[in-house]
């Protein structure tokens, strides 16, 4: 009787502890994460210099990477990934509006900042009516692309204009008329040949082997709304695993492996560093 009463309650515990565990790993405490990317640099700092400082900490992560960043806020809000690395304020903030979600920033990330190129053209002062310029053709990035150009006296934005709906009529010809020629962000730097100009994002700018983002003819003065964050949903924001990835990305360990390679030159560090 007494051999199988603890059989009986070593069964129950078995089962408690079976329990605890996943109750643990589905909520705030879990240990197992999924982290997604866009196609970009911010995967490479991710595994690189985040991935090890979380593993001490004896978490486990599964790094998503999406071939179109359309693809990771969705994956987001059906709960496949705990957290992405690709995007700013203003786009995540879009994207809460467009699908429903309820997404929130918890840190800021290293980003590279837009920039106007050109493999045709050496000088902002060859440019002329008919000048083509390539663009990104999602709202939110081909607003800033066009705000460099405005800054330059290319063209003007129209009082009013709105960053979630921006468009290309959002826009009229300043000193110049401008060709805008509007493209996916990944094909324009592929794309420089035939333009005369393009605003390439500098994710992929950094990613390019024989590319600076200091090669730029003009660097956009990236406003903070426009600046690569750590996204996760509003209901894990006061998780540990959270506070674990923020305190990572604010981690002196993290700034000294950014600061130590030479292609993140001409990168906008985050401010939470000035504290280290």
């Amino acid at each position: 009787m007494k051999k199988l009463m603890l059989v009986m309650l070593i069964g129950v515990l078995a089962v408690l502890t079976a329990c605890g565990s996943k109750q643990a790993d589905e909520g705030g405490d879990k240990k197992k994460l999924t982290v997604g990317f866009g196609v970009g640099t911010y995967e490479e700092q991710f595994r690189q210099s985040i991935l090890p400082i979380l593993e001490k900490q004896g978490y486990t992560v599964d790094i998503k990477t999406f071939s179109q960043n359309m693809q990771v806020n969705p994956a987001m809000k059906e709960g496949s990934i705990d957290a992405s690395v690709f995007q700013s304020t203003a786009y995540m903030e879009a994207i809460n509006d467009e699908i429903g979600a309820d997404m929130v920033g918890i840190a800021y990330v290293p980003g590279a900042p837009q920039g106007l190129y050109s493999v045709n053209h050496t000088s902002l002062d060859e440019v002329k009516d008919g000048t083509t310029v390539a663009v990104p053709n999602d709202p939110v990035n081909q607003e800033r692309a066009l705000r460099i150009l405005e800054e330059l006296g290319w063209i003007k934005i129209k009082e009013g204009a709105g960053v979630a709906d921006f468009n290309i009529n959002s826009m009229e010809p300043d000193k110049f008329n401008i060709d805008i020629k509007i493209l996916d962000p990944a094909q324009i730097l592929v794309s420089l040949q035939d333009v005369d100009y393009g605003v390439v994002n500098g994710n992929y700018i950094a990613n390019a082997p024989d590319r600076k983002i200091t090669d730029a003819l003009k660097i956009e003065n990236t406003p903070m709304q426009h600046r690569i964050i750590v996204s996760i949903n509003k209901k894990d924001e006061n998780t540990q695993w959270a506070k674990d990835l923020k305190a990572a990305y604010e981690s002196k360990e993290f700034e000294e492996y950014i600061l130590a390679q030479d292609k993140y030159d001409g990168f906008i560090l985050p401010e939470a560093w000035a504290n280290n």
